[in-house]
C-alpha cells in the first residue's frame, strides 16, 4: 500500500488550466510526473502558465474555446491525435454572471450552462475512447469535474449569480449520472466541489478583504493550491478506485459549521 497516491506516467487534460483552481491541479499533477494537457481561451495566458509548469515537468498547451460544440470537438480530436490513452479528465473551465434577478439577461444563462454543463458533458463523450483504453477494474480512468459549495447551498445575499449556482448543482447531478453509466467501462467519474481559492471568479470578493474571508473560514483561512491538487491527486490514484459518483465539498468546514 505505499505507493496509493502515485500517479506517474498518467496522461491528464485539464480544461481552463491557466489560471486559479485549474492551474494548481495542473501543477500537482505535473510535479507528480503526470503528463499534463491544458487548455484554456487567452493563447498568451496559457502558454505562460504552461511555460511555468514545463519546468517542473511536462506539461502541453493547446488553446481551445470549449464555450460551443465545434470548439469541443476540435479540441478532443486535437487530443486524440495525439494520445491513444487518457487517464485523467478534469472538467475545470468555468464561467459565472451576476445581475439582479429582474435584469437577468438571457445571455448570461447561456453563456454559463453552456460552458459550466454543456461542453462538460460533450468533451467528457468526446474523450471516452481514449478513456476506455486507458482504465482497468483496478486503476480505472477518471473523470474530475469541478462543481462549486455554490451547487449545494444559497450563495448568499448579493450574490446573483442564478446561472452560475444552477449550472453547479447540475454538475453535481450530472457527475452522479454519468459515474452510474461508465462505471461498466472502467471510467469513475467524482468532483469537487470548491469554496473560497484565490481565482478571476473570487477577486471581486477577496480584493481587499482576503484577510477577512479567511478568518471567517473555520479552518482560518482560504484556499491553497496544495489543497486543490491533493484532492484532485486522490481521486486521480489508486486509493480513490472504489469512489464513485461522489462530489467532494472542499471549502474548509464552511458548509459543516453552516447554521
Amino acid at each position: 500500500m505505499k505507493n496509493l497516491f502515485d500517479v506517474s506516467g498518467k496522461v491528464a487534460v485539464v480544461t481552463g488550466g491557466s489560471r486559479g483552481i485549474g492551474a494548481m491541479i495542473a501543477r500537482g499533477f505535473v510535479e507528480n510526473g503526470v503528463k499534463t494537457y491544458i487548455t484554456a481561451r487567452k493563447q498568451v495566458e496559457l502558454d505562460a502558465t504552461a511555460a511555468e509548469l514545463s519546468k517542473l515537468g511536462e506539461c502541453i498547451a493547446i488553446a481551445s474555446d470549449l464555450s460551443t460544440l465545434e470548439g469541443v470537438t476540435a479540441f478532443a480530436d486535437e487530443i486524440k491525435s495525439r494520445e491513444e490513452k487518457v487517464d485523467i479528465l478534469v472538467n475545470n473551465a468555468g464561467a459565472t454572471w451576476g445581475a439582479q434577478i429582474d435584469e437577468f439577461p438571457e445571455a448570461g444563462w447561456d453563456k454559463v450552462m453552456d460552458l459550466n454543463v454543456k461542453s462538460l458533458f460533450f468533451l467528457t463523450q468526446q474523450l471516452l475512447p481514449a478513456m476506455r483504453n486507458a482504465g482497468d477494474a483496478e486503476d480505472p480512468a477518471r473523470v474530475i469535474n469541478i462543481a462549486s459549495v455554490n451547487g449545494f447551498f444559497y450563495p448568499g445575499p448579493g450574490m446573483n449569480t442564478y446561472s452560475y449556482s444552477s449550472s453547479k448543482a447540475a454538475v453535481v447531478h450530472l457527475t452522479k449520472h454519468l459515474s452510474a453509466d461508465l462505471v461498466k467501462d472502467h471510467i469513475n467519474v467524482n468532483g469537487i466541489a470548491p469554496g473560497f481559492f484565490p481565482s478571476k471568479m473570487t477577486a471581486f470578493a477577496l480584493e481587499n478583504h482576503e484577510a477577512e474571508v479567511a478568518a471567517a473560514n473555520p479552518r482560518g483561512r482560504i484556499g491553497s493550491p496544495e489543497d486543490a491538487a491533493g484532492t484532485a491527486i486522490y481521486l486521480s490514484s489508486r486509493a480513490s478506485a472504489w469512489v464513485i459518483g461522489e462530489t467532494i465539498i472542499l471549502d474548509g468546514g464552511q458548509c459543516a459549521t453552516a447554521h
